[in-house]
């Protein structure tokens, strides 16, 4: 029997600071919402609505397993969260890679357990919000709703990014650059940053052989479009793999 999964911290060197009772803290999925209509954090206890502040989680450990019920979904606060499939014959599928800020669980609304699982690539924490209060909540604050659509909206985006007929350059072009944007959306760095995920499980999530990965990233540090060092990697030429990432990213 595995480790149990509890829902509970990303690291590409990021740490969110953490608010207080009063105050969300600085990547808060919901914080803009819920101060646009008016709502503290404070407040949310007058709506019963709770923010609970997870455990840290660790490596490896889940935050659920594909089948568990579903009874609420977690915003990221620190650290990165893998989502991912096994299949019948024991392969993994890597569908997306979660940074503070982000949400996972959303996909479970449907059959009300959790399609898939979701586990710690480095320390974790979460913010977990009980999805029966927060879709309550979500009737009487419209912007709220319309925030969960656009999250749901995006999570069916993303899935189907890496489903076209593209090119290895063009597959690893878009991933740095969505990457670059959406931590730039939360404050930090857009251009120097860790990668937290294997090689291997990028990867997997491009629907790429590792060594094809390596080779195409060798080549982008060949053209000055990138430095990397270890896991470390600067973008030297955000124009650059725009250009490249046009067909995935349609921009």
């Amino acid at each position: 029997m595995g480790e149990r999964a509890v829902f509970p911290q990303i690291d590409i060197n990021i740490v969110a600071d953490d608010g207080d009772d009063s105050q969300f803290c600085s990547t808060c999925a919901f914080s803009q919402v819920f101060m646009a209509e008016g709502v503290p954090k404070d407040g949310l206890r007058d709506m019963h609505v709770l923010v609970e502040h997870t455990e840290p989680l660790h490596p490896g450990e889940h935050v659920f397993r594909e089948g568990d019920p579903f009874t609420a979904i977690a915003a990221v606060r620190a650290g990165t969260v893998k989502t991912y499939l096994v299949d019948r014959q024991g392969r993994e599928q890597v569908l997306g890679f979660h940074l503070p800020g982000e949400i996972i669980g959303l996909n479970a609304i449907d059959g009300e357990r959790y399609p898939c699982n979701a586990v710690a690539l480095d320390t974790v924490t979460l913010c977990r919000f009980s999805f029966p209060k927060i879709a309550l909540l979500a009737t009487r604050l419209p912007r709220l709703q319309q925030h969960l659509f656009r999250l749901m909206s995006r999570d069916i985006g993303n899935a189907s990014m890496f489903a076209g007929d593209c090119s290895a350059d063009e597959r690893v072009a878009a991933f740095l650059v969505t990457l670059s944007r959406r931590l730039a959306a939360r404050g930090f760095s857009p251009l120097r940053f860790r990668l937290i995920m294997s090689r291997t499980d990028i990867a997997n999530y491009l629907r790429q052989a590792p060594e094809t990965v390596s080779r195409v990233l060798r080549r982008f540090e060949r053209d000055r479009l990138i430095h990397i060092s270890r896991r470390e990697v600067e973008i030297l030429d955000m124009a650059g793999l725009e250009t490249l990432a046009t067909s995935v990213l349609r921009i």
